[in-house]
Formats: structure tokens, sequence, C-alpha cells
């Protein structure tokens, strides 16, 4: 990741400079690019102009705000980083935000598009699951990024290749602390689906490097301890009273990155408990 991959002379924008966006967006600046970042907070202007990235207020709501500036698109490639909301329409709101973006981006110089997905897309199937499981998910916001997902792969005007990312962890994120001092914390036999910050920049970066547009990718550490032994060690590590696990049966899933790995992407953690020393 240290390497210089970029010609100068190009540009991204980010469309979400928060916990994720932010620390991508550097690790571009350093790496060549010129990075256009957006936030729909006012406040968080500055924060992105003192990090190298030349600063927009995007808001999607769902319309985009009638006060954008349309310059955000002129770019080459748009890595699109915002969750579905929490909220009860989310299967109707989620895709009208979109399709206000794909509006702005078919009007702009955009032809590659990097969407970063999730893996509840994915429905508790007792098993390995890969990116040909369509079944649907039991959660809503992973039904509205099923919907998402299609409207931008079937767009003609520019290519879109999808990163279903797992649960992120990784420097301010002390996973420790979800369940320490529970008595009672359900799923221990559960197996765990997570990917560290520093894969999320490696793998968003190995796409763009090596062109893999048009394509989808599950995106989680390949090892998958049960949710007991990672969260006992990750409250270990950081200093947290231990949960208490009891046994119960529950429904789960393993993300298979398997077809990622087979691009040549080396995951600098392989099993999310290696992370636990951030």
């Amino acid at each position: 990741m240290n390497k210089t991959l970029y010609k100068p002379e190009k540009t991204i924008s980010i469309l979400g400079c928060g916990w994720l966006g932010l620390p991508l967006a550097k690790f571009f600046i350093k790496n060549g690019y010129s990075v256009k970042g957006s936030t729909p907070t006012p406040e968080k202007i500055s924060i992105l102009a003192e990090n190298g990235i030349i600063p927009y207020r995007i808001l999607l709501n769902p319309e985009i705000n009638t006060d954008f500036d349309a310059d955000f698109f002129n770019s080459e490639i748009i890595v699109v980083n915002f969750p579905p909301k929490r909220r009860e329409d989310i299967e109707e709101f989620h895709p009208q935000q979109f399709k206000a973006l794909i509006e702005q981006v078919r009007l702009s110089s955009i032809k590659k598009l990097i969407f970063i997905s999730s893996t509840s897309v994915y429905a508790n199937l007792n098993r390995i699951v890969t990116e040909a499981d369509n079944q649907i998910s039991e959660k809503n916001s992973g039904k509205a990024l099923r919907v998402v997902e299609n409207m931008l792969l079937a767009q003609d005007d520019f290519k879109t290749s999808i990163i279903r990312f797992g649960g992120l962890i990784g420097y301010d994120r002390k996973p420790g602390r979800f369940f320490s001092k529970m008595k009672n914390a359900v799923e221990g036999d559960t197996p765990v689906n997570l990917i560290h910050q520093d894969d999320c920049i490696g793998i968003i970066s190995h796409v763009i490097e090596n062109g893999l547009w048009g394509e989808t990718y599950n995106a989680c550490c390949p090892e998958h301890p049960t949710r007991k032994e990672f969260y006992i060690k990750a409250a270990k590590s950081g200093g947290f009273e231990l949960p208490q696990f009891v046994a119960n049966k529950s429904t789960f899933k393993i993300i298979s990155s398997a077809k990622l790995e087979k691009t040549n992407y080396k995951f600098k953690y392989a099993n999310p408990i290696e992370a636990l020393a951030f």
C-alpha cells in the first residue's frame, strides 16, 4: 500500500468521507490522486480541506441538495460510500437517493463507480455464501442495498464494481466494548464476518489498480472465528470486562471472499483476531 500507484493528474471523488472515506481519501492523495470529497455536514468541510481534500457538501435527502456544486462529479472515478439510514421506509428511501445520484453521475465525466455495499445483502443460510447467492436478506437495509446494487449495475453510461464489506473494525473502533459487562450475551457460537479498515482501503485500491470493473466482490477476513472467541479476546485486548456468552443456537452465514482472493489480493488480516493489536 506504500507504493505510488497512480498518475498525479488523475482525479477521484469520494461520496461520503466518514470513518472509511476520510482515510481512503488520504491514501489516494498520498498515492498521486487529486481527491474531491463530500460530507453532508457543513461543519466537516474544514476537516476535509485540512487533509488536502477538495471539499463539497453533498446531501441526498433523497433528492440532492439544490446548492450542490456539480464540479464534485467532474472526476474519472467515484467511490460511493454511505450506508442506508436507519428508518422504516429505507427500502423506498435508499433507492430514491440513488436515483438522484445516478442522474448526476450520468451527466458527468465519471465512467467508473465503486459502490461500497455490505454483506447484509445476504440471508442467513447456515452455510458459506458467495456472490452467486441471491436469497433475500432478512434485514430491510439489506433489501434496500440489493435494489441499489441492481440499479447501478443496470447503467450503461458508467461501469460499476460492488464491494460488499463485512463488519468494519480498526483503530478507534474497539470491538471489545460491544459485549463487555454482558452476562448473557447470545449467539456465541455464530461465526463472525469482519474486516479491518486497512484491508477495506487496500481492496478499493486493488480494484482500481487492476481495472476490476463490472464485478461484485465479497470482502471479509478469510477466517471466521466464533463470536464468543473473537469478542472475549477483543475484550482482553482492550482491557474491558469479559462478556459471558450463553449456549444457544442461531442462524448464521459465513461470507466467502474467495472470488476476491483469486484476483491476487492478499489480506493484511486474514483472521480478525490478528487485528486486535491495533
